[in-house]
């Protein structure tokens, strides 16, 4: 069926169906920032009912490098949930790809939080809010055939694009005092099977990780102003490289430039 006003029931209902059964949907028509977070609401309180538990956030489409590719302007976000996110001991596992619709790896920084922050602090003050900061890798999916969306709206409605969520071993922030500027700094290198696919560097994503959760933080104030961090949620702050297309029976593996945040190794499977 394609729904052809933006109706934020009718639209969260169709996506929910979309997600069990992991199929690909045509683009909404006029949909707009406002009402495709009312359909995320929704979806999220389907979910909820469902007895899934939300665990944090991803924020998308921070990496400025990749708006044009996307035609995608701006960070969105979307949760994290129990059903997810696996927190890794190690620096290998094996991930399902099972109900994801052309799914994609990203390299990321993860954060957890410690205590609730707010809009308008600087980066110092949201480093206080902060209990550790973790490479990870989001397997992200869309159900829009080709990777294609009109605007912002689009990914916002369809899960924020969630599909998995993979951190690695955590590091406390407190032993890393120059935290802000070194993520930025930092390189990391995405390879299938040993050969190279891409590079990344923090500064990317919204000039770094932690300068994201800032940005961030005052555009969920604007938009979805109800919504506020609690202590224990996760935050992966978007993509270092480019989203990279995965199927199973291949293997990847990240490289961070900083031997603080290990590498990781991830086995795909059906």
């Amino acid at each position: 069926m394609s729904i052809a006003a933006p109706d934020a029931d009718a639209l969260a209902a169709e996506f929910l169906a979309a997600r069990e059964q992991a199929r690909l949907l045509p683009l909404p028509q006029g949909l707009d920032l406002p009402t495709a977070y009312r359909v995320a609401a929704r979806i999220d309180a389907a979910r909820i009912d469902a007895g899934e538990q939300p665990r944090g956030w991803k924020i998308g489409f921070t990496n400025r490098s990749i708006w044009p590719r996307y035609g995608v302007h701006q960070p969105i976000w979307a949760r994290v949930w129990d059903t997810t996110l696996t927190l890794l001991e190690g620096a290998e596992a094996d991930v399902s790809l099972a109900g994801l619709v052309q799914p994609r790896i990203e390299p990321e920084i993860v954060f957890g939080i410690a205590r609730t922050p707010q809009a308008g602090m600087d980066e110092t003050a949201l480093l206080a809010c902060l209990a550790w900061v973790a490479h990870g890798v989001e397997i992200v999916h869309t159900h829009f055939d080709g990777w294609k969306f009109q605007a912002a709206a689009d990914p916002v409605a369809d899960f924020g694009l969630h599909g998995r969520l993979l951190v690695g071993p955590r590091r406390p922030v407190a032993d890393w005092p120059a935290l802000g500027a070194d993520l930025a700094a930092m390189t990391l290198a995405l390879k299938q099977g040993g050969v190279l696919r891409d590079q990344g560097q923090g500064a990317l994503v919204l000039d770094g990780p932690l300068s994201a959760l800032r940005h961030w933080l005052a555009a969920m104030a604007e938009l979805t102003p109800g919504v506020q961090l609690q202590p224990g949620d996760v935050v992966t702050t978007g993509t270092l490289t480019d989203a990279w297309p995965v199927a199973p029976g291949e293997t990847w593996s990240t490289h961070p430039g900083d031997v603080r945040l290990p590498s990781l190794c991830l086995r795909f499977t059906a």
